[in-house]
């Protein structure tokens, strides 16, 4: 009797069945992607414009919110079967700085330029040295005594 026979039927029912069953078991991600905006996307939303926009460069004042709509979006991964991170929440978080810390600057305050007299003293005094330094060589260069 050929055992081999047996076998082969219900590996070509495992090759027929796995497909379809993996597909139910993975992620869907419109799903997630929904779940996503609703609840952790809008909280965070809300939450920013609360807070007002003359604040959203404060990370001191951002960070709890966007430690909220992180955990947000790994718990909701957890629920729906789904890993994490994956691109659907890196887009999230793209939106998101676009949105709220597209002008924020790393330190959390926008670059600007240093007060006029100190402005001054850093451009005027390298530039005199250098005049200075050049009559100086010019000057010597004419005197020619001492030199054998």
């Amino acid at each position: 009797m050929n055992l081999g026979f047996f076998f082969i039927p219900r590996h070509l029912l495992w090759i027929l069945l796995a497909p379809p069953l993996m597909s139910v078991a993975g992620c869907d991600e419109a799903i997630y992607t929904s779940v996503m905006n609703e609840f952790c996307l809008q909280h965070f939303e809300l939450e920013m414009e609360v807070l007002g926009k003359s604040l959203w460069c404060d990370w001191g004042d951002t960070a709890g919110f966007y430690t909220d709509v992180t955990n947000c979006t790994a718990l909701v991964a957890a629920k729906l079967g789904c890993f994490w991170p994956n691109h659907l929440v890196d887009h999230l978080f793209i939106g998101i700085h676009k949105k709220y810390f597209r002008n924020c600057s790393v330190t959390g305050r926008l670059p600007a330029d240093p007060p006029f007299p100190i402005l001054c003293s850093l451009l005027f005094i390298p530039l005199l040295i250098t005049l200075l330094m050049t009559a100086l060589v010019v000057w010597r260069s004419k005197r020619s005594e001492g030199i054998v």
